[in-house]
């Protein structure tokens, strides 16, 4: 079986699901909630930092191993794991900002209205960027876990 790279689209109509749910779940249970604190969704920036460097670590010795110049060669298991993360950071980054985005498009049309939208809405906003900057982070990190092509038979030898 082979895995196929994850597709933006697929990501994408996953966001737009999740931000339609929660817009309409905001309707109903706003009142609710507690304050949502401006850095609620800033813990995603640390996951998104620690893939873009484990992508630049991969990258490197894996164009280190076409060049010859690296003893050191990625373990088969490593870039499995690699991007098994990959894969699931793409499809959390994309829930996350679907539903932080979902939150905030129910949020800014009712702060004029309600001073709680007026303080919530900055929390969403940091959520949802958080959430697609994760997602544009496993996506990178998935690329880089792209096994190089074959190098093709030499027949003169």
């Amino acid at each position: 079986m082979r895995l196929r790279t994850t597709r933006i689209r697929d990501l994408v109509a996953l966001a737009v699901v999740a931000a339609v749910v929660v817009w309409t779940l905001a309707h109903v249970i706003y009142g609710s909630l507690p304050r949502v604190p401006i850095y609620a969704g800033a813990s995603l920036y640390v996951l998104a930092a620690i893939e873009v460097v484990l992508a630049y670590i991969i990258r490197s010795r894996v164009a280190n191993r076409e060049l010859g110049t690296d003893p050191r060669q990625l373990h088969p298991i490593t870039a499995a794991r690699a991007l098994a993360l990959a894969k699931a950071s793409a499809v959390v980054g994309a829930l996350s900002a679907g539903i932080w985005a979902g939150f905030w498009l129910y949020l800014f049309p009712q702060r004029p209205l309600l001073r709680s939208a007026t303080l919530d809405s900055p929390g969403a906003l940091v959520g949802t960027v958080a959430g697609i900057v994760l997602a544009a982070a496993a996506l990178w990190l998935e690329h880089c876990c792209k096994a190089p092509p074959e190098p093709p038979e030499d027949p003169a030898h």
